[in-house]
């Protein structure tokens, strides 16, 4: 296997540990802005559906639903694209479509064109644009690190996409509550220009992929990613908890906002302020993951990962106006911390576990039922808000999620300290 051309000299570990690393750096930052301006999106657009357009609780689900469907409908043919293609090309033009997609929302708003309809095709494009992003990245990051660089970099990128959470909302609400929620949507396309210009100042030359795997056939490479999934024992389990838990994760967020807004009363600001501070203990999980994995075992860390996702969801609902708004704010801040948890560790193991060459259909097989529950959720949760009120759609999604650790339970996790540096059969 063809390995990449590191033209950072930095030793192994320098100083600063990646903060010298200059490419990495970029990669850093450009994620950084577009991840702020993504989690601006997830309130603004909500919002101008809601305030804008008058859309309803369906409505709004649906929306989310777009933005997650392009992972079933276009996630295994990506993977086998991306681990075909140079990825740092894949990735630009994937920002250059966001920036165009979000402009487009305040230019038809200007014109008094804007529609649910449009919202629903910005956030379907968004979605394909990030299918192919998210794939490229995570293939992406071996080629700029070496294989005992990896914890710290996805932890680093962990922390800074957890931090746009509560960055992200808050703008936002804050936007949204002085110039429109449309407004919102203006930051979200810049970043994403910025991250284009980060990517575009990379030096590291990525390795090219030979012809002869250019040549093989599309259908085999997709099999050839899913067998590995299936038959591993690890990320076979792995891929079924990220299915199950994303079930509740996003089923109810998707119809967070509007129970906020329509049922606890809340103004558009507070709105972004408590989504922002749900999200805060990702942070705090996201820097504490490498150093809980070193000194407990990164297959224990996963575990405790998963314990802190599922049973604190349980606090949400208890949401009321006022000191009662402290529920769902713990619910949210011991959620983050899990998931952070979970994400780092995983994400390192996937990139040293798994060959490289596969590493994109590996990726991209797991999300296929990682995310492709996600707008089955969130239309789910948006049916039953529709049907039997938000408030019980709400229930149900984070009784649902509070039970989905139990699942690591079933695979070889449970009786290891650490995960495995690689598979069996190698």
């Amino acid at each position: 296997m063809t390995t990449a051309t590191h033209t950072d000299p930095s030793p192994v570990r320098p100083a600063g540990g990646l903060l010298r690393h200059r490419d990495f750096r970029l990669l850093w930052a450009g994620q950084a802005v577009s991840s702020v301006g993504s989690n601006v999106t997830t309130v603004a657009l909500p919002l101008v559906a809601v305030a804008v357009l008058d859309a309803g609780t369906f409505q709004v689900a649906v929306l989310t639903a777009a933005a997650w469907l392009p992972w079933l409908l276009i996630g295994l043919p990506a993977g086998a694209w991306v681990d075909r293609l140079p990825r740092r090309p894949v990735m630009v033009a994937c920002d250059l479509l966001c920036a165009v997609a979000f402009l487009s929302v305040p230019l038809a708003a200007a014109l008094d064109r804007l529609t649910v309809w449009h919202l629903l095709l910005v956030a379907l494009g968004a979605g394909t644009a990030r299918v192919f992003f998210e794939t490229a990245d995570q293939v992406y990051l071996p080629v700029l690190l070496r294989a005992e660089q990896l914890p710290e970099g996805n932890a680093k990128l962990q922390a800074t996409q957890t931090a746009s959470y509560i960055v992200g909302p808050g703008l936002a609400g804050l936007i949204a509550q002085v110039t429109g929620a449309v407004a919102a949507l203006l930051l979200d396309a810049l970043t994403f220009l910025l991250s284009a210009a980060c990517l575009l100042r990379i030096r590291t030359v990525e390795p090219r992929t030979p012809r002869t795997d250019r040549s093989r056939s599309l259908r085999r490479d997709i099999a050839e990613g899913l067998r590995f999934v299936v038959r591993d024992p690890y990320l076979r389990v792995l891929t079924g908890f990220g299915a199950a838990s994303n079930i509740g994760l996003i089923g109810y967020q998707a119809v967070l906002v509007v129970f906020l807004v329509r049922e606890l009363r809340l103004a558009p600001g507070l709105v972004g302020v408590l989504v922002a501070v749900m999200s805060a203990g990702g942070i705090v999980g996201a820097l504490l993951a490498t150093t809980l994995a070193r000194h407990c075992g990164t297959a224990r860390a996963m575990l405790l990962g998963a314990a802190l996702t599922g049973p604190p969801a349980l606090l949400i609902p208890l949401a009321t106006p006022g000191v009662g708004l402290i529920w769902p704010a713990l619910g949210g801040i011991l959620i983050g911390l899990g998931v952070a948890i979970g994400n780092v560790v995983k994400g390192s193991f996937r990139q040293t576990y798994t060959p490289h060459h596969l590493l994109g259909r590996v990726t991209v097989s797991m999300q296929l039922l990682n995310y492709g529950t996600i707008p089955l959720a969130a239309v789910l949760a948006g049916a039953l808000g529709a049907r039997y009120g938000v408030g019980t759609a709400i229930g149900v999604m984070t009784a649902w999620l509070a039970l989905t650790p139990m699942i690591l339970l079933i695979g070889p996790l449970r009786r290891r300290r650490d995960l495995p540096a690689a598979p069996a059969a190698s």
